[in-house]
């Protein structure tokens, strides 16, 4: 039997059922841990990565970004510069500024890190029934924009 949607219901009433969070809590585990190249850290790997997607920035804003206190994002900046992954550069439109980017070597573990991820995330929606599969190409772009969208009004 059945049970009938009610608005107290979470998935009737537009909050997301407890099994939606955990299908998207799984999803995001399963595919930090499904990239591996240059056995970077959580932290270091999303830094490197938005650096990859949006090049040089500001120390202060990368560590608003990545939600980090100044201090904890300079450690880490300092770890991956010795690293080879990050290097501190002049602004150019103010050389008292230093901006933090990905170097060559930053660059190519980003893009390996990029292309693991979506091996699995392919091999995933492999295993799908194919009206799943449809389901998936379309909702995930759906929520990036989405994601995309609150981003830039904020």
């Amino acid at each position: 039997m059945h049970k009938r949607a009610t608005s107290a219901d979470p998935a009737v009433s537009g909050v997301p059922s407890d099994d939606l969070m955990i299908a998207v809590e799984q999803l995001v585990r399963y595919m930090r841990h499904s990239a591996t190249a240059g056995g970077l850290s959580t932290a270091a790997s999303t830094a490197i990565a938005r650096l990859g997607r949006e090049g040089p920035q500001r120390l202060t804003v990368l560590a608003r970004a990545e939600g980090v206190s100044q201090p904890n994002m300079t450690q880490l900046v300092t770890r991956m510069e010795r690293g080879g992954l990050v290097q501190r550069v002049a602004d150019p439109s103010d050389g008292r500024v230093v901006l933090v980017e990905a170097t060559e070597t930053g660059l190519e573990v980003f893009r390996q890190r990029r292309a693991e991820r979506a091996e699995a995330l392919q091999q995933l929606i492999e295993e799908l029934a194919e009206p799943e599969q449809r389901a998936v190409k379309v909702a995930l772009p759906a929520l990036a924009r989405a994601i995309q969208d609150r981003q830039s009004r904020s």
